[in-house]
């Protein structure tokens, strides 16, 4: 999800970097949107993970930027909605906020590959062939 979320930035001593008048930089996920390519995600052997990773927030804010979730968040989180998770889950949603954050940073990287392996679909490649014939001409 990380990748997704991204806003890939050009290398800084690329000449794109440096040009003034760039539209606003938008997240992998939103351009993927604008395409009309739906995201194709790895399997998910423990969907009631995720979605608890999701509900928590996944990253809190410590007044600079995003952080891990914190403890407090995670106890916070179970009294709120009384589910007890185990110590190991406990775990996992801090590992998996960590997880993310660093994802989210190495995917700001502008031709960062997904952490996933997918097959590229007919859509994907058209769009680059068309972005190809743009720059080429």
């Amino acid at each position: 999800m990380a990748w997704l979320h991204a806003t890939p930035k050009p290398d800084e001593r690329s000449r794109r970097a440096k040009l003034v008048n760039q539209p606003p930089p938008i997240s992998r996920r939103e351009q993927m949107r604008r395409d009309k390519i739906t995201p194709q995600m790895p399997p998910n052997p423990a969907p009631h993970v995720i979605d608890r990773f999701i509900e928590m927030g996944m990253t809190e804010s410590n007044g600079v930027g995003a952080a891990p979730l914190s403890w407090r968040e995670i106890t916070a989180w179970c009294e709120r909605t009384c589910i007890d998770l185990p110590p190991w889950e406990s775990r996992l949603m801090r590992t998996l906020s960590t997880e993310y954050l660093a994802e989210g940073r190495r995917a700001e990287v502008e031709h960062c590959p997904a952490p996933w392996r997918a097959e590229i679909t007919q859509r994907e490649r058209d769009l680059a062939e068309a972005r190809l014939d743009r720059l080429l001409g």
